[in-house]
């Protein structure tokens, strides 16, 4: 992964609007996660590195440091009641505010319909859809008390647009967050606060590493671009719908996957 440094784009200063902004991003500790955390820091907000594995949060949270942004690391399950008690307090005690919450925690078992068991599809759900739930609930009413918020969650093009045999219960969980990106839309929006959604493709991450290469193959060849999405693509599209300039934005996603679901055929 590209190290992304502060005020760094392609080599050129520019104007950054995350300034002075506090960012909550679970599952930042690798993959689209991290991606999103690094450009989050590049562009100067403050972000609260939140992952299950509390030795690459901190990993992560020093690199960030080390490219010269503000980073801090929490543990936390988000599968789990409570997990996020720590993060509100950290966010508390070191900045007194919540701006912006990446909900991106995510788990993606592969299992065809005759192997998908209770134990399963209650954990996926547990932490794709009921952890981003629990994200909100945990950070809303802190951005309630600045009347402005910015959330965005990561679902895929994979349930909401496309399928994949064997990835039915991801899929569902991933549709699942628009519907609540939707209703939860319409509840804030006399908070200040937006709540948007990205859509990615294929992404460059250690999970797509462990696809058989003939797969990764047909896939590559599948996108327009030519190319896979790394995981900062995903962090700039994050980046504008959590911005004060993205302010009249709710309710909507943002589809980031090199046109692979254009063609007819």
């Amino acid at each position: 992964m590209r190290a992304v440094r502060v005020g760094d784009r392609g080599g050129q200063r520019r104007v950054r609007s995350l300034d002075g902004r506090v960012a909550v991003v679970t599952g930042a500790a690798g993959g689209v996660g991290r991606g999103i955390a690094d450009v989050l820091a590049a562009e100067a907000a403050a972000v609260v590195v939140v992952d299950v594995d509390p030795a690459a949060a901190e990993a992560a949270a020093g690199a960030i440091g080390a490219a010269g942004g503000n980073a801090i690391a929490v543990a936390a399950d988000v599968g789990q009641e409570g997990a996020f008690d720590p993060v509100v307090a950290a966010c508390r005690d070191r900045w007194g505010r919540i701006d912006i919450l990446a909900a991106n925690a995510g788990v993606y078992p592969a299992a065809e319909l005759a192997d998908i068991d209770d134990v399963l599809f209650d954990r996926v759900m547990a932490i794709n859809v009921r952890g981003a739930v629990r994200a909100m609930q945990a950070c809303v009413p802190v951005m309630r008390e600045h009347a402005y918020g910015r959330i965005v969650l990561t679902s895929s093009i994979t349930g909401p647009l496309v399928g994949a045999p064997g990835y039915a219960t991801y899929g569902a969980s991933k549709a699942a967050m628009l519907g609540l990106m939707r209703s939860l839309a319409l509840e804030l929006a006399g908070d200040g606060i937006t709540v948007n959604a990205v859509q990615p493709g294929n992404v460059r991450t250690p999970g797509f590493a462990e696809v058989p290469r003939e797969w990764q193959e047909q896939l590559l060849r599948a996108i327009p671009v030519g190319r896979l999405a790394e995981p900062e693509d995903v962090g700039w599209a994050v980046r504008y719908l959590a911005s004060e300039e993205a302010a009249y934005i709710t309710g909507q996603t943002l589809v980031l996957d090199g046109g692979q679901v254009l063609p007819e055929a």
